[in-house]
């Protein structure tokens, strides 16, 4: 009589965090040439809340954008983004939710906060090489550019995924 409650659960949640991922984007800070948002939080709270499922919303979130919905940050969409310098950071969202999201299927505290972490590498990892690429600037250039003036913000980000995750458990 009635449908799946699981996969009515992921669908609005995963509309959920889409909705929040895309209205992280607007609160920018520009940086050159990355700008400071909050979709790495909302990214790694769809992990800590969804689960595994997490890469749904960063999927979609994605899909959306190329789709020319102006979800990306300050508004702007399509393929020329991901091609910029900026598309690194964006599919790295899709492996970051994963990894939250396996992380927060173990019960081990330290497993979580191990996999935050590794979300956010991973968001680095994607980034900063495309940053690289992109731009014709080397791997260091690109670090220096890329990562290192976020490592404390994210920092805090992960945090507040983190605690906020342990108030809705």
């Amino acid at each position: 009589m009635y449908g799946s409650e699981e996969r009515s659960r992921i669908i609005a949640e995963s509309a959920g965090f889409v909705a929040l991922i895309a209205a992280g984007s607007w609160v920018s800070i520009p940086f050159v040439p990355v700008p400071l948002t909050l979709q790495t939080f909302f990214v790694l709270l769809a992990g800590v809340v969804m689960k595994r499922w997490a890469v749904v919303p960063a999927a979609l979130y994605l899909l959306l954008g190329l789709l020319g919905l102006p979800v990306f940050h300050n508004g702007t969409a399509g393929i020329g983004v991901l091609m910029g310098p900026t598309g690194g950071f964006i599919v790295g969202f899709i492996a970051a939710a994963l990894i939250a999201g396996l992380a927060y299927e173990k019960e081990a505290e330290m497993v979580r906060i191990a996999g935050l972490a590794a979300a956010s590498i991973a968001i680095y990892l994607f980034g900063v090489s495309w940053l690289a690429y992109s731009t014709s600037m080397g791997l260091v250039a690109a670090t220096l550019v890329g990562m290192v003036p976020f490592l404390p913000g994210d920092a805090v980000k992960a945090a507040a995924a983190y605690i906020v995750g342990r108030r809705l458990a």
